[in-house]
């Protein structure tokens, strides 16, 4: 059942999100039974939602709601299934005027080239309630922190998506520049916030 759960969940934004807007749906741990001939008689399964938009998410959690119910019934199961929500985070949306003078003020800092900016970011973050729920002006923004050697390596070969990115169990930051460069980041962002 837990098996057939997630193979169906994988479905829902091949099948249910528009090609226009983005979803994203990670089955992040399953854990079910404890020994190899015995079948479990229950099933733990944890999953991340990312969106970009709270009408996409909101489809999303219904869609997977129906399918969770919906396996459960197709296998039998002797009850519903319980749907716990662990975490919740307002969506990332940085504040233009903030983001200009943060933007800014990083470029004259670390020189234009190594400022780049991105469109938006599916990120999984606490840091979408300073916003959405304190109605604060915020940033949020990401510091590299692969080696800068293995990056031009994997830049000239055309195979940066073979580099290891947050989440990944492989993902291994370098100390120096990263921890500089991050701390650098956040004083040049916070004067420049602060100055105004």
């Amino acid at each position: 059942m837990a098996a057939a759960t997630v193979m169906r969940l994988q479905t829902i934004v091949s099948r249910e999100v528009a090609a226009a807007e983005a979803a994203v749906v990670t089955i992040g741990s399953l854990q079910a039974g404890t020994k190899e001939n015995v079948i479990p008689d229950e099933a733990v399964i944890k999953l991340n939602v990312r969106t970009f938009d709270e009408g996409v998410r909101k489809r999303v959690l219904a869609a997977i709601e129906r399918i969770v119910n919906a396996e459960a019934a197709a296998s039998g199961a002797p009850r519903p299934p319980e749907i716990t929500p662990l975490d919740r985070y307002s969506l990332v949306v940085n504040d233009s005027t903030a983001s200009e003078r943060v933007v800014a003020a990083l470029r004259r800092h670390f020189s234009a080239e190594r400022v780049i900016e991105t469109g938006p970011a599916s990120a999984s973050e606490d840091f979408g309630s300073f916003g959405a729920e304190w109605h604060a002006p915020s940033v949020f923004w990401f510091v590299g922190g692969t080696d800068p050697d293995r990056y031009a390596k994997a830049k000239a070969a055309g195979r940066l998506n073979e580099i290891p990115t947050n989440h990944n169990p492989r993902f291994a930051p370098v100390i120096h520049p990263t921890l500089e460069t991050g701390v650098e980041a956040m004083v040049v962002a916070a004067q420049a916030w602060l100055a105004a």
